[in-house]
């Protein structure tokens, strides 16, 4: 399919299909789609709904979380997983208020600089709040290239994807085509249509049950209710030594800190 003939057919489903009630598509500010966009990493949409409207009722602009200590961030982000993306959410607004007077930069490159914001982060806020013209690349938009564009194709390269987007991209319709895109990968999913193991940087994610990312969550969210004197409390005695191993990175990452022989959320 031409770049030509992908952006009309992606823009029309769109038109008729599209998510037009999502929150954070009802808004231009910075600081909101921000919040949306670290919540969205690897968290389904509906999954972040409800968390995304409670933690802006909580922290409703990039000043409030700023001045937030970062074990109410964390409390506030509980359920959603993956609690590091808290703390660099906390983090950018620390430099959003102190660097910038509390102004959010207007440029992709701008707000990379910022502590925690990567370069699809950085693209997406640029692109959501300021309609600035910038390639993004994630798993909806990957889908949709790598089906129409590279059907039979193995260990796609992401430059090669970025190709095909710059081509196809509308000027100066950045919000709605990217919203359109990532629109019609997840339409693709639903459909059955799973592409991405053909991208060359594809990884398979491991079983959550058991894993590292269960025994971070369970500590974080243990010390959100009450802190915990037993790591045994925590996953029972069969993991206490994995408990420990990831309490003490949970540490060294700054999340958690130890409190009157025990430990708590970091303030």
């Amino acid at each position: 399919m031409t770049p030509r003939k992908l952006r009309t057919l992606v823009l029309a489903h769109y038109r008729t299909h599209g998510r037009h009630v999502l929150p954070w598509r009802k808004t231009r500010d910075p600081y909101k789609i921000l919040v949306s966009e670290m919540m969205l990493q690897q968290t389904q949409v509906d999954r972040v709904i409800p968390y995304y409207k409670s933690f802006l009722a909580r922290f409703p602009n990039v000043r409030a979380l700023s001045e937030a200590p970062l074990s109410a961030v964390l409390r506030a982000w509980q359920g959603l997983g993956y609690n590091r993306r808290a703390k660099l959410l906390h983090e950018a607004a620390k430099a959003v208020v102190g660097e910038h007077g509390g102004r959010f930069p207007k440029t992709a490159h701008e707000l990379e600089r910022l502590p925690g914001v990567g370069p699809y982060t950085a693209g997406a806020v640029a692109a959501f709040a300021y309609n600035e013209d910038t390639l993004l690349i994630e798993t909806n938009i990957r889908t949709v290239v790598l089906h129409h564009s590279f059907p039979d194709a193995v260990s796609v390269s992401d430059s090669e994807i970025r190709e095909v987007l710059r081509k196809a991209q509308p000027k100066d319709m950045a919000r709605e085509w990217y919203w359109a895109l990532m629109d019609y990968g997840s339409h693709l999913k639903r459909s059955g249509i799973r592409t991405n193991h053909r991208s060359k940087g594809y990884v398979t994610q491991g079983a959550f049950k058991g894993s590292s990312r269960q025994a971070r969550g369970a500590i974080l969210r243990t010390l959100a209710e009450s802190p915990k004197r037993s790591l045994s409390d925590i996953l029972g005695k069969e993991r206490i030594e994995q408990v420990a191993s990831e309490l003490q990175k949970l540490m060294n990452e700054g999340l958690v800190e130890k409190y009157r022989g025990s430990y708590r959320l970091k303030d």
